[in-house]
């Protein structure tokens, strides 16, 4: 990657616009069941290339089976013709399908075991995220100092 800033975008809670299949639909805005999106774009040409990576964190209290069905509710959302919703910055971007989807799936320490089981049966990709309350409050400082 010759200028990684540029060349990554980030989309927090992902919108898309899917195309209709037929005069009579309209387009429909989406929004995926994903919660952050990775788009690989080049910089010059400015437009968005094949790959995206869909981040899917487990949420309190979420069981195997609801967060695999966010995924398998984004692949049939992602399966039409869509095109991203950009953030500001990036709307001058050409930004339609992917070629490959790849499901990012965070999970915490505290994540039960058989979430994790499950994900690695499945052989979805999966990384564990350790609970520092340490960061949490250097953003909180952050925030505080703006």
């Amino acid at each position: 990657m010759r200028r990684p800033e540029e060349s990554l975008i980030t989309i927090p809670l992902p919108l898309v616009r899917i195309r209709p299949s037929s005069a009579l639909e309209s387009r429909k805005t989406v929004q995926l069941a994903c919660d952050l999106a990775i788009l690989m774009c080049d910089p010059e040409w400015k437009i968005k290339l094949g790959s995206e990576i869909l981040i899917f964190i487990h949420r309190p209290g979420e069981d195997f089976s609801d967060l695999l069905k966010r995924w398998r509710e984004t692949q049939i959302c992602l399966d039409k013709e869509y095109e991203w919703l950009m953030p500001p910055r990036e709307q001058h971007m050409f930004s339609e399908g992917a070629e490959t989807i790849h499901p990012l799936f965070v999970v915490f320490d505290q994540t039960a075991e058989r979430i994790k089981k499950g994900l690695r049966g499945a052989f979805l990709p999966m990384v564990v995220q350790s609970y520092r309350p340490a960061l949490i409050d250097d953003c909180l400082e952050l925030v505080d100092q703006d």
